[in-house]
Parts: C-alpha cells; sequence; structure tokens
C-alpha cells in the first residue's frame, strides 16, 4: 500500500488540513482533492472513486470527508482499514466536526496522521498508542520537572527563612522602642501563618517605621547589619519574581491575586477597633460524609488612643455548637468565666497602642455533618462521548451570606473546553491549569441552591478534588463584643468592628 495523501476537506473539495506522504507539489494535491467531488457518484454505496493514475477512499463526518489518496495498486481492505483510524483520530482532537474546529486544532491532527502513516506506508498503531506518542510523555522530561520544582520549593524556603529573620529584626526593634512590659501581646494566636492571614486581610497593614542603621565602631565588628539584610531580601524577592515565580507577600501571608478573596479595608474606624474573623478548614468525601471541619476564630483589638488604652471588652457568645475559647494569657480569666469581660490581669495596665493585639480565641472541631455551612454534591456519569457532570450547592447555614463564591472542578486536559448546559451564575474555563470555576457572586436564603450541568470526555474520577472559595461578613460561630467600657467609672468607649468568615481549605475529595 501507498499512501500519498490524507486531508479533511469540505464537500466542495475546499482542504482544511492535508498532510503528504510522499514528494508531491501544494498545486498536485490541490487539484486532486478540488476534482474529488466532481467524481464522487451518490448514486452508489461505495467508500472510494478511481481515476486513471489514483484512487480517493472517503468517508463523510457530517459536513465534511475525510480523504485518503492512493495508488490504484494498493490494497482496497488495507486503505479502508487505515480510513476508519484516520475517522476516529479527528474526535480525539475536535469537539465538533465543523470548519473553525477543524482549522483550531490542524496541528494536532498533522502530529496523528504522521504516527498512523510514515514514507507512504501504514504504521501497525492504535489509537491509544497514537495518544501516548502525540503526548510525547518522556521521562527525561519528567526528572528535568522534578529537579527544577524541588530547586523551587528550596529557594521558596530560603526566600521565606530570610524573610522571617528580617520580620523579626524589625520586631525586636519595635519590641526595644515600645520597652519592656506589653512583650510578645500580640504574637499570640491561631498560628503564626494564620494569624498573619487574618490580621492583614481586612486592614491596611501599618507602614513599617525606618529602621536606623547601627552606628559602625572603628574596630572590626561582626554584627548584623539592618540595612544590608533588608536589601539582600529584596535582591532576593527581585530575583525570584524575575523568574517567574509567584511571590507570597510578606505582612500579608497571601499572594496578590488572593488579594480579591478578601473583604476591603473598612473606610473609617474609631479609636478602638476590633476584628472578629473566623477560618474554615473542611474536607468531605465526595460520596457523603464529612471527614473534618475546623473552624479557627480570633478577636483582635487595635486601640490608637493612649485615652482609650485602660479598657474592658464585653463579649456575647450565643454559640450552641460547642466552641472551645481560651484568652490570652495577659488577659483576667477570671473575670472571663465570670462575665464574659476581657480585660488585662493588671488593670492598671494599657493595652499595646497602634499594634493588633489577639485577646480571644476559639476552636471549633467536629465531623458533624448538619454543621456544614455549604454542601456540594458532584456527579459525574459516563456515557459513550465522556462524562456528563451534574454539581449542586445548597445553604445549610440560613443565617449565612457568602459572597464572591467560587467552586474550582479539575477537568482534563488536552480535550478542550466543556459544553455547557444548565448553569446558575457565571463560569470561567482555565485551560492553563484544567480548571472550570463556577463563579457566584452571592448564596444567602434568597440563593440557596444552584446547580451547574457540562459534559466533557474523561473519567469520573478527573473531576476530583472540588474546592470552594468564599467571603462573608458574618462570622460562623457568632461571638461578638458588645460593649467597651473604661477600667475607670464605666464609661463607654466607642468603638468599630469588622466580621468575617473566610476559608483555609475547603474540598470535597
Amino acid at each position: 500500500m501507498v499512501l500519498l495523501a490524507a486531508a479533511v476537506c469540505t464537500k466542495a473539495g475546499k482542504a482544511l488540513v492535508s498532510r503528504q506522504f510522499v514528494e508531491m507539489t501544494r498545486t498536485r494535491v490541490e487539484g486532486l482533492l478540488a476534482a474529488f467531488p466532481k467524481l464522487m457518484n451518490t448514486g452508489k454505496q461505495h467508500t472510494f472513486v478511481e481515476t486513471e493514475s489514483v484512487r480517493y477512499v472517503y468517508q463523510p463526518l457530517e459536513k465534511l470527508y475525510m480523504v485518503l489518496v492512493t495508488t490504484k495498486n494498493s490494497n482496497i481492505l488495507e486503505d479502508l482499514e487505515t480510513l476508519r483510524l484516520f475517522s476516529r483520530v479527528i474526535p480525539e482532537y475536535c469537539r465538533v466536526l465543523e470548519e473553525s474546529e477543524i482549522s483550531e486544532h490542524c496541528f494536532d491532527l498533522i502530529f496523528a496522521f504522521d504516527e498512523i502513516v510514515a514514507l507512504g506506508y501504514r504504521e501497525n498503531v492504535n489509537l491509544a498508542q497514537i495518544r501516548t506518542f502525540t503526548e510525547m510523555d518522556s521521562h527525561e522530561e519528567k526528572v528535568f520537572r522534578a529537579v527544577r520544582e524541588t530547586q523551587e520549593r528550596e529557594a521558596k524556603a530560603e526566600m521565606r527563612r530570610k524573610a522571617k529573620e528580617l520580620q523579626q529584626i524589625r520586631r525586636d526593634v519595635e519590641r526595644g522602642k515600645k520597652g519592656p512590659g506589653f512583650g510578645g501581646f500580640g504574637s499570640s494566636g491561631m498560628s503564626s501563618s494564620s494569624t498573619a492571614i487574618i490580621t492583614d486581610t481586612l486592614i491596611e497593614p501599618e507602614k513599617p517605621k525606618p529602621i536606623p542603621a547601627p552606628v559602625r565602631s572603628s574596630g572590626p565588628s561582626k554584627a548584623l547589619k539592618l540595612v544590608g539584610k533588608g536589601k539582600e531580601v529584596d535582591d532576593f524577592v527581585d530575583k525570584l519574581k524575575s523568574e517567574g515565580e509567584n511571590i507570597i507577600l510578606s505582612g500579608t501571608g497571601k499572594r496578590p491575586s488572593d488579594a480579591s478573596k478578601s473583604l476591603p479595608a473598612p473606610t473609617h474606624t474609631e479609636s478602638v477597633h476590633l476584628r472578629v474573623e473566623d477560618k474554615i478548614t473542611l474536607t468531605c468525601g465526595r460520596d457523603g460524609g464529612l471527614q473534618n471541619m475546623e473552624v479557627l476564630g480570633m478577636i483582635t483589638l487595635r486601640v490608637s488612643d493612649e485615652k482609650n488604652g485602660r479598657i474592658r471588652l464585653l463579649v456575647n457568645n450565643n454559640d450552641k455548637r460547642g466552641v472551645q475559647l481560651q484568652t490570652h494569657p495577659n488577659v483576667d480569666k477570671k473575670l472571663f468565666t465570670a462575665e464574659s469581660v476581657i480585660g488585662l490581669k493588671n488593670p492598671d495596665k494599657s493595652f499595646p497602642l497602634k499594634s493588633d493585639v489577639g485577646v480571644l480565641k476559639w476552636r471549633l472541631q467536629t465531623t458533624d455533618e448538619s454543621l456544614i455551612p455549604l454542601t456540594i454534591n458532584c456527579w459525574p456519569s459516563e456515557s459513550g462521548t465522556g462524562c456528563e457532570v451534574n454539581i449542586e450547592y445548597e445553604l445549610q447555614d440560613e443565617s449565612l451570606e457568602l459572597n464572591d463564591v467560587v467552586i474550582s472542578i479539575p477537568v482534563p486536559s488536552g480535550v478542550g473546553a466543556p459544553v455547557i448546559g444548565d448553569l446558575d451564575g457565571e463560569y470561567r474555563h482555565d485551560s492553563r491549569r484544567n480548571v472550570l470555576e463556577w463563579c457566584l457572586p452571592v448564596i444567602d436564603v434568597k440563593n440557596k441552591t444552584g446547580s451547574l450541568e457540562f459534559s466533557i470526555p474523561g473519567e469520573p474520577n478527573d473531576f476530583f478534588p472540588v474546592s470552594v472559595t468564599f467571603v462573608s461578613k458574618s462570622n460562623f460561630c457568632d461571638i461578638q463584643v458588645t460593649k467597651v467600657s473604661q477600667v475607670d467609672g464605666d464609661s463607654l468607649v466607642r468603638f468599630s468592628t469588622e466580621t468575617s468568615f473566610l476559608v483555609d481549605k475547603y474540598e470535597i475529595l
């Protein structure tokens, strides 16, 4: 068998994709394909047409034709078998059999055609082997990527270590300026990383004060130079950014792209400002069942006026879920247990000025499914062309209002965009990350359920884990500060409050 060319053309003979396997001019190929529609006799149920020099073997593909041009002495049975393989390859790369889709994936089709035929002769391959060969899966490439990822992790770890050293130096300098007596009060919290995220999520961080350079002594010294250290870290971070790394910003604990996941900072705050924050980590099974749910919360106090430094906070705890509360060591625990009032052990002392102080934190850990705030049900079903995926959400806690909800569903790579059916809200398909993002501006009691349907080639396991992100202006555990008063005289103090409910990890595995 000698195969001269393989082409996908329209019924008028216009070539969309053509691959020649022997030496032929473009004019010759275009002439053969242009003559092909005129030679077909629709009255006969043949799938081949012969001329004096060549044979056309073809198969209709809706509005298109898959055509093989061979010599007349080739084996017609082998030609038909090869034609069937060519026809099966096209739907692997083209979602719909239309001119625009064929043109968009023309190079993918040409690479696949080259795996079927070499120098005019059929290769002994099947569809699965063609898919594997065109993906060009390379062991050397995997090794290279593994080495590169290791280097990136080491570079990021080194960057975090140096940034942490710099932050520690700055804290030491700030502590030295304020003097002893209340050192380390604001450092307590759920964890160092989560505290950093919560602290700077809702309020623009205070600009760091300039650090004076140490006075250089006349003799040799091995003391640490603060200015030089800061420049070294900045240069290191700039170098990582120049290599395309997505650097976590020091002081905010989050990536620039995650800024939209936080609530905007308030336009006006009082001299006594409180932040009440909850953060949830949840893992569910795809067939139901809550594997783990943990909510960490904290009340953070910021006093900006010295006259309001000696105050007490009345906490209203309406939680019925069994939250475990813990006060800061400098807070009078007996007073809090008896009267739900947060005050210092030494009432003559003041809270630190112009710094965030964590005064109360709480933790809720449960496997009770009734406490899940938002349930996600993802149901992929295999069909003849791939998978039909139905996914729905339901707001369990009707007291919550969730904003900027994004439900991320993984999709297979290399199969094109999903075909969307019924949809509540909006969607985005990120082909680089192979993720379908279902976006819902608000989920509340008026919009407590919704669904999304789409179809795409793949298997049910390809669509997990499903992850969810959202923000809310109301906290989950219903713990609030209702009154702030002076220690002396019990006169009321005006205060402002921010409340938020954020996601650390929310996955359906």
